[in-house]
């Protein structure tokens, strides 16, 4: 069947953003909103924002005008029976929800297509006190609707395929990409979404750095584009937190999606976000008022020779290359001298662990993190014995020609090796249980998310080897079984495969 009409049930910023693309599509669109005036007040606000696009020169008068057209408000639910296709976007309540479709079923036809915009809630669930369930799909858009271009399309345990087929070409006509996903907690993006936030919280909680030095470091040198407390302020404790929990106990409890009491004690404590002028950062006007300036690089005038041991040869070339370049001296002896600073670059470890595993001496080691952009933000990390005249002549060294560098406290892994490790191995688990294909978890995690890559590619960019060995030693090191990682990128890592090499059978 090809979608011609559309109910939207929920005239709220959500419902408002799928029903305006629906229209600009071509569809005709009944808005329908139990709270009385909340449609018509919706259908004003839009067309307020259009007439102001179409002033700035982004379509014709004529378009404004037939787009218009296209949308009717309607008082009485029973009079979006005729259409093709109904979406809610209502609350997140199961029992409401249930009711609502059970009161349409009488309504429509019974080729109408019913679909709900649910982020969290079960499809199937949803569907089960229809009936006829496989006529029910869920439909997941992001917000902004017309800025984001992926909607997911999930079908439940009874849902027809064809309702599935007929909704993923509607996703395409109406400009928007459609995945396809397994009815599973938080289907693909917010699934996918857990581990930036949770592992960023575990190492704000372990206190290796503080909320600004680890924004600084997943923004500026892993290249997210926000900072994960950044993120979570904008977003909102009271709506970020609850996902959290309901993740993890839908998943009962599996260690990957672990929350963290810090955001439950802030959400207690209502220091929710930059809407409320508080969270991680205090805001005034929407701005940060409180953001901790970078490191102050020491003054250092002699430094020690340097002696580089790396895991990987790559890593080696380009420390040695950027010391050559910036004149300082290379130890380049098998075993460090005894007055050399000593730089270990090496992955999932402490320094600690590194220089007992060298066999070298730790109160002149410290650690760089080369799975970041070398040219754009540095992590060092001393030993917890490191003296501070290596630690200072470290941060100095790389702080040449104003690069922004960070010093943390000791971690397993860093942050941004932890973070980005946890990132790729979820997605890859989200392959290996099959909710999605793995082109699509890249596709669909990118544009809802924003990450500068798909996940499952960024292991293939960052090296599936590198993030396998970041997992098995964190996991050797802490027994925490939220780093074990998943068959899927183990078995790619060990016969140097492509992440998104699927299965042959």
């Amino acid at each position: 069947m090809t979608i011609q009409s559309m109910a939207l049930i929920g005239t709220g910023v959500m419902g408002m953003g799928i029903a305006q693309i629906a229209a600009q599509a071509g569809l005709e669109v009944r808005l329908y909103d139990a709270k009385a005036g909340a449609a018509d007040a919706g259908l004003a606000k839009l067309k307020s924002m259009l007439e102001k696009l179409q002033a700035k020169g982004k379509f014709t008068e004529a378009v404004l005008n037939e787009t218009l057209a296209r949308f009717t408000v309607v008082e009485q639910l029973e009079q979006v029976a005729g259409v093709d296709l109904v979406v809610e976007a209502i609350i997140e309540n199961l029992d409401i929800k249930q009711s609502l479709f059970k009161q349409l079923e009488v309504i429509v036809s019974p080729e109408t297509i019913l679909a709900t915009n649910t982020s969290s809630l079960s499809v199937t669930a949803i569907a089960s006190e229809l009936e006829h369930q496989g006529r029910l799909a869920g439909f997941h858009f992001f917000n902004p609707v017309p800025l984001m271009k992926i909607v997911e399309v999930i079908a439940g345990l009874a849902t027809d395929e064809s309702v599935v087929a007929d909704l993923l070409e509607l996703a395409q006509r109406i400009g928007h990409l459609g995945v396809r996903t397994k009815d599973t907690p938080g289907f693909i993006v917010n699934h996918a979404g857990r581990a930036y936030g949770t592992e960023a919280l575990k190492a704000l909680g372990e206190g290796i750095a503080s909320v600004s030095d680890i924004d600084r470091i997943l923004r500026d040198g892993a290249g997210f584009r926000m900072g994960p407390f950044e993120l979570f302020d904008l977003t909102a404790l009271d709506v970020s937190h609850p996902v959290m929990e309901s993740i993890f106990n839908q998943f009962y409890q599996e260690d990957r999606y672990r929350p963290h009491a810090l955001t439950r004690q802030m959400l207690a404590g209502k220091k929710v976000g930059r809407k409320v002028g508080e969270g991680f950062y205090k805001y005034q006007d929407g701005q940060k008022t409180n953001e901790e300036p970078i490191q102050t690089v020491p003054a250092i005038t002699a430094f020690s020779p340097v002696w580089i041991k790396t895991d990987c040869e790559q890593d080696a070339a380009i420390l040695c290359d950027y010391l050559n370049e910036n004149g300082f001296i290379v130890d380049a002896a098998e075993k460090p001298a005894a007055d050399s600073l000593i730089i270990l670059a090496t992955y999932g470890e402490d320094t600690t662990t590194a220089a007992l595993r060298l066999g070298v001496d730790a109160t002149r080691a410290v650690s760089i993190d080369m799975l970041t952009d070398f040219t754009k933000h540095r992590t060092l990390m001393p030993s917890i014995v490191t003296q501070k005249l290596y630690i200072n002549q470290a941060h100095a060294l790389f702080a040449k020609n104003n690069h922004g560098v960070t010093v943390i406290a000791e971690s397993v892994g860093f942050v941004a090796q932890r973070v980005l490790a946890m990132v790729v191995n979820l997605a890859c688990d989200i392959g290996q249980q099959q909710i999605a294909a793995a082109s699509d978890i890249d596709k669909a995690v990118k544009l809802g998310l924003g990450y500068p890559y798909g996940p499952i590619s960024w292991g293939d960019v960052l090296g599936a080897q590198r993030i396998l060995l970041i997992l098995e030693r964190i996991l050797a090191n802490t027994g925490d079984q939220r780093y074990r990682p998943s068959p899927w990128l183990k078995r790619r890592a060990q016969l140097k495969l492509s992440l998104l090499q699927s299965a042959s059978v």
